[in-house]
């Protein structure tokens, strides 16, 4: 009993070791290639379990979604100026054609220095065409067009596409940088001092103005008080000279009583004058009748 149990353990054992060494899964995201003795004998793209022959047949899958990869440093080209640029780039691609791949470059790490490669000179006869300006700017989206087709055309060839090809950064040196940035500093610096002396100017002018216009409006305002002052003093004296004319007796004692309400307005106010003095004239005749003094 104990032989059969025994037996029957080994049976499933080898059952189990032999399934699982005959069956394989491919994932919905990768390509499997089936090998027989070295020799490629079926490319399985249809995701779920399949059988192998085990110990003669083995598998190795291969990924198929669009994959990146980053230049790991930037790469120094001329442009048509002689003036060397940083460019920092990352291309996607995938897998169109696995035998073809297999093939040529065998995995993913020779795949991409071809790529590699096929950017680069791509970049270096595009750059070499252009100036810092185009490069940077003005055609840009051209360039990684062009650099695009260029690298696919390559990339066909051992079983793969470019998806995309993108600058995502495209520098001086750092010794040409500085340069650029000393000359830009004192630029700026140039026009901040000519803003400066235009704005010291204009600013000179507006006072020189505004103390032109300050003299005109204190001259107008005195001549135009001395004006008002001298109507008034005719009308003035024109009234004194009618009120005079008039009565000249009257306005003589107006005058006096005048002249008395001001010059005694304070106790402590001293006069020295003599008593037969005029200033006493209306005092001195107080009892007599008006226009005769005593």
């Amino acid at each position: 009993m104990q032989e059969k149990l025994a037996l029957f353990a080994g049976l499933g054992l080898t059952t189990l070791i032999v399934a699982s060494m005959s069956l394989f899964t491919v994932d919905q995201r990768q390509v499997a290639m089936v090998f027989q003795l070295g020799e490629i004998k079926e490319v399985v793209s249809e995701p779920g379990l399949h059988v192998k022959w085990p110990l003669i047949q083995n598998v190795r899958v291969f990924d198929k979604r669009i994959l990146t990869f980053e230049s790991p440093e930037p790469e120094r080209f001329l442009t048509s100026e002689k003036k060397n640029v940083l460019v920092d780039s990352f291309v996607k691609w995938r897998i169109i054609d696995v035998t073809q791949y297999y093939l040529s470059v065998g995995d993913e790490a020779r795949a991409q220095i071809r790529l590699t490669q096929a950017v680069n000179a791509s970049l270096r006869e595009e750059f070499g065409k252009r100036t810092v300006h185009d490069v940077v700017s003005g055609e840009r989206d051209q360039i990684m067009e062009q650099m695009r087709s260029k690298a696919d055309a390559d990339a066909r060839k051992i079983g793969a596409e470019v998806i995309d090809v993108r600058l995502k950064r495209v520098d001086l040196p750092l010794e040409v940088s500085e340069s650029v940035y000393r000359r830009m500093e004192a630029e700026r610096k140039r026009v901040a001092n000519e803003l400066r002396s235009q704005g010291a100017a204009e600013a000179e002018k507006i006072r020189a103005d505004a103390d032109k216009q300050r003299e005109i409006i204190v001259a107008e305002a005195y001549r135009d008080g001395q004006r008002i002052k001298g109507e008034g003093d005719a009308k003035a004296t024109a009234i004194y000279a009618n009120a005079f004319g008039q009565n000249a007796e009257f306005y003589a004692f107006y005058r006096s009583l005048d002249a008395y309400r001001n010059s005694f307005r304070s106790k402590s106010d001293l006069l020295v004058l003599e008593p037969s003095s005029d200033f006493f004239k209306y005092l001195k005749g107080s009892g007599a009748p008006f226009g005769k003094p005593k």
